[in-house]
């Protein structure tokens, strides 16, 4: 087995210890996913057919791991180092187009911690990792509201646009009066590097998580 290198930063240390422990198949990649979030993927090398098809059928998860050097395709000798924290990705809807071509819808459920991974011989990283409990439920305070308006007239604009729900980029309900999902739908739509999205996904508190990401938009101009 080749056990993979992990990129670690110093806050990463901080985290409280969870206690729920687990093994699941790793599904390494370029992008983040956040609790809440939807992740649309297409589906062809050999490694994840069966992962994705054994996840549906078992009502299972496979967990989303941020990739911090390296690929999302399989090359020889390349090492992959992975961000440490992470999120179960659930398969909310599954079509195969053909034997070798998936496309699934994943919802990001629980976060967690990589404790340690291997990678097999067909490529698949298998990980035991620690879940992370839940935000807890926080109204959005007066001074945050804005980022909460703001995302509800994208929401708004996508409708207006016909967009279907189904390729909507959030799954309803849109809970625009809690802290902890705004600032995960901003996560997901703002231009922040791999660093800054694990840092987020980190935070514990949800009304500190809001507080960076409303940072953000005041840097990048949004309102």
């Amino acid at each position: 087995m080749i056990v993979l290198k992990f990129f670690i930063h110093i806050e990463f240390c901080l985290m409280p210890q969870a206690t729920l422990t687990q093994a699941i198949p790793l599904f390494p990649l370029g992008t983040t996913l956040f609790p809440g979030g939807v992740l649309p993927l297409k589906i062809f090398e050999v490694r994840y057919l069966d992962m994705v098809k054994k996840c549906f059928k078992e009502n299972s998860c496979f967990g989303i791991a941020t990739i911090a050097a390296g690929s999302e395709v399989r090359t020889p000798n390349q090492a992959v180092q992975l961000m440490p924290i992470g999120t179960l990705a659930k398969i909310m809807h599954f079509d195969a187009l053909q034997p070798a071509l998936y496309l699934i819808q994943c919802e990001g459920q629980r976060r967690f911690r990589i404790l340690e991974s291997t990678v097999q011989s067909n490529g698949l990283v298998m990980a035991t990792v620690e879940l992370m409990g839940d935000d807890a439920i926080m109204p959005i305070p007066a001074e945050l509201t804005a980022s909460a308006a703001t995302l509800g007239k994208v929401i708004r604009a996508l409708q207006e646009q016909g967009v279907p729900q189904e390729e909507m980029p959030f799954k309803q309900p849109f809970r625009l009066d809690e802290c902890g999902w705004v600032a995960n739908r901003w996560a997901e739509l703002l231009p922040l590097t791999p660093l800054q999205k694990q840092q987020l996904l980190l935070q514990e508190n949800p009304r500190l998580r809001l507080d960076l990401v409303n940072d953000f938009l005041e840097q990048e101009g949004v309102r």
